[in-house]
């Protein structure tokens, strides 16, 4: 089998998938990429039995067809010192040796044979649902949420993404319990109602590819397993066993204390203020009264302390507040609003935080519990 790629595109091509591959693979071919040639396609899969992800590639010019499994380490350490050229792949199936020569050089090592590579799940069409979504869709609907998934070993279902498809909307779900993200897309309609959740690990290497694709994204999914089908990349994932808690019941539906406030300016006051908080428990409190927001931090044991002032329109009464700096940031992170709404009914139930400038089809929701003030 010999083939010709160019090496900054293969690079491109294993970089994006190489996350899928677990440094602690209890099977040592799937310490390897896979690599399938049939008439001059290249597919390329990586795998941690849980999450599988695969790429394909066209090569330059071909001999032979055939499935080896390369050793990923030694592959990604090669490509990423060097230059943009073209590299012929020489390999014997029969003995696995593999040569890969360059412009300047040659480097040869042995592969693993491409049988022993586990088969990928398929899709079992009499129990699943499917249905085709644009890109920037799917990619905005990861990037709101993603950051406010769990690492909960005890509650697995936390550790995840939940989609909601229904004849109405589509629905993205994450809580850590602290903090919940509720992301709803008007424009994008089912029809089936159905729901699974997706794992941590495949959402960020959705992430990580979906920027670089275009058009739309077809997601296939039975009660174990999903499938997203990209124009260059596909990716297996093991779904989440278990239902998601009944999230809709801890948002606060009645709330009278409004204020509206710049985001930029609250999230830099932010960031300083809370270096003079306690490093335990991270404690800001927002003041909130006659159209003014104080935040302020103090640590007693170093005897520190900090507050800023910020204007804001605010409608209630008169109330404190405390949050754990880093989760209120990054919820103010992850809004894209110029001016933020927070809605609050009192200083020990969740506060709600909304954009203030928002898209017709969009509904967006971050929900924040906050921190007892020890007064």
């Amino acid at each position: 089998m010999k083939f010709v790629v160019s090496s900054s595109e293969l690079l491109s091509h294993l970089q994006a998938i190489s996350r899928a591959i677990s440094t602690k693979s209890q099977l040592p071919v799937l310490d390897c990429f896979l690599f399938d040639l049939q008439d001059k396609v290249l597919n390329i899969t990586a795998s941690d039995l849980e999450v599988t992800m695969t790429t394909t590639m066209e090569t330059d010019s071909t001999d032979g067809d055939g499935v080896i499994a390369l050793p990923s380490k030694i592959l990604l350490e090669i490509l990423k010192k060097l230059p943009e050229q073209p590299l012929t792949f020489d390999i014997s199936m029969d003995t696995k040796v593999v040569d890969i020569v360059s412009e300047r050089g040659k480097y040869n090592f042995v592969a693993q044979p491409g049988q022993d590579y586990p088969s990928l799940p398929v899709v079992e069409e009499d129990k699943s649902n499917r249905l085709q979504l644009p890109v920037s869709l799917l990619m905005t609907g990861i990037n709101k949420t993603l950051f406010a998934t769990a690492d909960d070993e005890l509650r697995p279902v936390m550790n995840g993404i939940l989609f909601e498809f229904s004849m109405n909307n589509l629905t993205f779900v994450a809580s850590d319990s602290h903090k919940l993200v509720r992301y709803q897309r008007l424009d994008a309609k089912s029809d089936f109602e159905a729901s699974f959740i997706l794992p941590k690990k495949p959402a960020a290497l959705l992430k990580n590819v979906l920027p670089r694709e275009s058009g739309d994204v077809l997601i296939e999914f039975d009660h174990k397993n999903a499938f997203f089908t990209l124009p260059n990349y596909k990716l297996v994932c093991r779904l989440v066993e278990g239902n998601y808690p009944s999230y809709n019941a801890v948002i606060p539906q009645d709330n009278p204390n409004k204020a509206v406030i710049d985001r930029v300016d609250l999230a830099n006051t932010l960031g300083r203020v809370s270096i003079f908080a306690n490093q335990a428990s991270n404690l800001v409190k927002l003041h909130l009264g006659n159209n003014e927001m104080v935040v302020s931090a103090q640590d007693i044991d170093f005897s520190i302390s900090a507050f800023e002032k910020l204007r804001c329109q605010y409608e209630g009464d008169e109330m404190e507040i405390g949050f754990k700096s880093v989760f209120l940031s990054d919820i103010l992170d992850n809004l894209s609003s110029g001016d933020i709404i927070i809605e609050m009914s009192d200083p020990s139930r969740a506060a709600i935080l909304l954009p203030f400038e928002k898209e017709e089809y969009e509904e967006e929701l971050m929900l924040l519990m906050p921190m007892m003030i020890n007064v």
